[in-house]
């Protein structure tokens, strides 16, 4: 609004570089050979960076706080390819005219091979997304390459059997979530310069400057010290931007060639190869008393990270940890799955797993209400938080601020609940319904850290 440059290709040096990624049209394959010597002679051609460019260190562009829970799983480029739109090779030139001229020219030979793609199959399937032997696990969270798991675990309280046994009434339900982008207004972009002491200075739209600091670090395998990250106004970034997605391309480039280098993402590029919400399926389980009350949860999750592991170890707890606090069971039980497929990997988005679980358990809670005859409003009353309650649910975690109850007594004021629900036709001969459903949420600190065990 007031005309003066504040976003990152606003700030860009004019002598930029411009830098873009050749993407698989497959989504398994091994690359068996490049062919640039065509492309490399598209006058204004700097450079065109394949695996055999890049350092042979993996590492994730998950942004989480050391040590990150995310699986080391990717490199810059590799020989081989996961989800169609994964990176290929990386072209730089003087300008966008020269580049795209050279992306056509550039022959690559694939060993085309078979996909996994249902991630309801992954776990122990036959096809593996990741075959290799330096997949790594830097923090012990179940996670098997061998068996398509990027993550596996869970935790549990009370006597559930028992529990079920004594309700009036158990349902048990299963709820599939799809994944979905952020649509942000400002797509991915980085630029990248060399400083005066040889540092390489990142300028890019991000959430997580501190931890893209560390990622195009470990991607290019130097030290620390040698990056520093600048972020500047993003035009949103909703969670996508809390996953390094464009940074490493033009850091490398900036890097081999010492120049000024530039990236920006297509529109089409932010929905094929971004940091989408993870598609996920929920299995519910509850147990109730005739009133209302909940007596008992078992929640099962499979989590679909894509063919990398980004947020996957850490998005798919919060489908449990914010859901079944909500109803202060007596037992609880949460198993959950994070596995591998060849779709684009997912990451961050806004309720960070919280969405998915609070989806599935709510849907599930009304349902049972309906079948006992009692208004969804009055009976979470009996089954809310309240602060000062230790949430077994979530970690033994003492629940220091709550206002939930009175939250949901103004909304059915407000809404005009008591004279809508269920519902009412209207003088057209429409009907028009009314619905209720609860959240919690985190506030923007984390509220408990997780620390390797003396073991690990």
């Amino acid at each position: 609004m007031t005309g003066k440059p504040v976003y990152t290709q606003d700030l860009a040096p004019k002598d930029c570089l411009v830098v873009k990624v050749l993407r698989s049209p497959h989504a398994s394959a091994k690359i068996k050979s490049i062919d640039k010597s065509r492309a490399e002679k598209v006058e204004g051609i700097v450079c065109i960076l394949t695996h055999e460019d890049c350092p042979n260190r993996r590492f994730t562009q998950a942004g989480q706080t050391f040590w990150e829970m995310s699986p080391y799983d990717r490199y810059i480029l590799e020989d081989r390819v996961r989800f169609v739109g994964d990176a290929v090779a990386v072209i730089a030139g003087e300008n966008e005219k020269a580049v795209k001229k050279a992306m056509k020219l550039v022959k690559v030979e694939y060993e085309v091979l078979t996909p996994l793609l249902d991630f309801r199959t992954s776990k122990g399937n036959e096809i593996l997304v990741h075959p290799e032997d330096d997949w790594k696990a830097n923090v012990p969270v179940g996670g098997d390459a061998k068996q398509n798991l990027c993550a596996s675990g869970g935790y549990e309280g009370g006597d559930l059997e028992a529990v079920f046994a004594d309700c009036d009434l158990v349902l048990e339900r299963t709820f599939h979530t799809k994944a979905n982008n952020q649509t942000m207004m400002e797509p991915f972009n980085t630029y990248c310069t060399m400083d005066t002491y040889g540092r390489l200075t990142v300028v890019s739209s991000t959430q997580i400057p501190f931890h893209i600091r560390r990622i195009v670090a470990n991607a290019l395998d130097i030290p620390k010290s040698k990056v520093r990250v600048v972020k500047p106004r993003i035009g949103g970034g909703f969670g996508a931007k809390q996953t390094g997605v464009s940074e490493v391309y033009a850091a490398l480039v900036t890097w081999k060639t010492g120049r000024p280098a530039k990236i920006e993402y297509t529109r089409y590029e932010a929905m094929i190869a971004s940091s989408p919400r993870h598609e996920m399926q929920v299995r519910v389980k509850m147990g109730f008393r005739k009133d209302g009350k909940v007596r008992a949860i078992d929640m099962y999750t499979l989590s679909n990270t894509g063919a990398y592991g980004e947020h996957g170890p850490t998005t798919v707890g919060l489908t449990a940890e914010k859901s079944m606090p909500l109803y202060t069971p007596e037992a609880f039980r949460f198993k959950y799955d994070v596995v591998y497929t060849n779709v684009q990997a997912s990451g961050a988005y806004r309720g960070y797993g919280a969405t998915q679980g609070i989806f599935a358990a709510e849907s599930l809670f009304n349902e049972a209400m309906t079948e006992l005859g009692l208004d969804p409003v009055a009976a979470r009353k009996l089954n809310y938080p309240v602060e000062g309650q230790v949430m077994h649910a979530y970690h033994d975690l003492v629940l220091k601020s709550c206002r939930l109850g009175e939250c949901l007594e103004r909304a059915r004021t407000m809404i005009g609940w008591d004279s809508k629900y269920p519902m009412r036709v209207t003088e057209d001969g429409k009907l028009r319904g009314v619905g209720v459903a609860s959240a919690m949420q985190a506030p923007a600190s984390p509220m408990w850290t997780w620390a390797p065990s003396p073991s690990a």
